[in-house]
C-alpha cells in the first residue's frame, strides 16, 4: 500500500507532492519514462511516442473530465533511474486560449531508494507565478489535487 505524503503549500509557485512505492525504483522508472506506460497510468493517450529530451509529446486526455484537453508536454531532461522532467501548460481546459502565448511550467520527478525495496517518488511542479493572473489559482488548485491523484496511479500501476 502506498501514501501520498501531503505537503501544505508554502507558497504558490510550486506543487511538491511525495509517495513511497511498493515496487523497485527501475520498475517505477520505467512506468516514469517510458511514454506509453506513462500514459496507461496519466490517463492520456501516448501510443506509439517516446520521450527524448527537447521533443514534444502530444495526446488526449481521458478518464478525469476533461475528454477534450490534450496532454502537451516538451521532455526536459532524462537522468535514467533518478529525474524525468517536462514542461507544459498546468490546466489548459478552455479551447478559445492560445497557452503557446504563456509560459510553461516545470514538472520534475525524482526517484530516491526507499526501505524495503520501495522507491521514493517525488513531483515538482514549479512556475505557477508567471502563469498569468486570471487562471493561475484555478491552475495551481487543480494541479494541486491533480498531482495527489496521479501519484495514487503510478503507484497502483507500478506495483502490479
Amino acid at each position: 500500500m502506498s501514501t501520498v505524503l501531503m505537503e501544505k503549500p508554502a507558497a504558490t509557485d510550486r506543487i511538491e507532492r511525495h509517495i513511497v512505492i511498493q515496487a523497485p525504483r527501475d520498475r517505477v522508472w520505467r512506468a516514469l519514462s517510458n511514454a506509453e506506460e506513462f500514459g496507461q497510468w496519466f490517463g492520456t493517450d501516448l501510443k506509439g511516442q517516446t520521450f527524448a529530451p527537447g521533443q514534444r509529446v502530444r495526446g488526449l486526455v481521458s478518464g478525469c473530465g476533461h475528454d477534450n484537453v490534450w496532454f502537451d508536454a516538451v521532455v526536459d531532461r532524462i537522468e535514467p533511474q533518478n529525474l524525468f522532467s517536462y514542461r507544459w501548460h498546468p490546466a489548459p481546459i478552455d479551447p478559445a486560449v492560445d497557452y503557446d502565448q504563456e509560459e510553461p511550467t516545470l514538472v520534475t520527478f525524482t526517484l530516491k531508494d526507499a526501505p524495503g525495496q520501495g522507491t521514493l517518488l517525488t513531483v515538482v511542479e514549479s512556475g505557477f507565478d508567471k502563469v498569468p493572473p486570471q487562471r493561475r489559482l484555478e491552475a495551481f488548485r487543480m494541479n494541486d489535487g491533480g498531482w495527489a491523484a496521479q501519484l495514487k496511479n503510478i503507484a497502483r500501476h507500478a506495483s502490479q
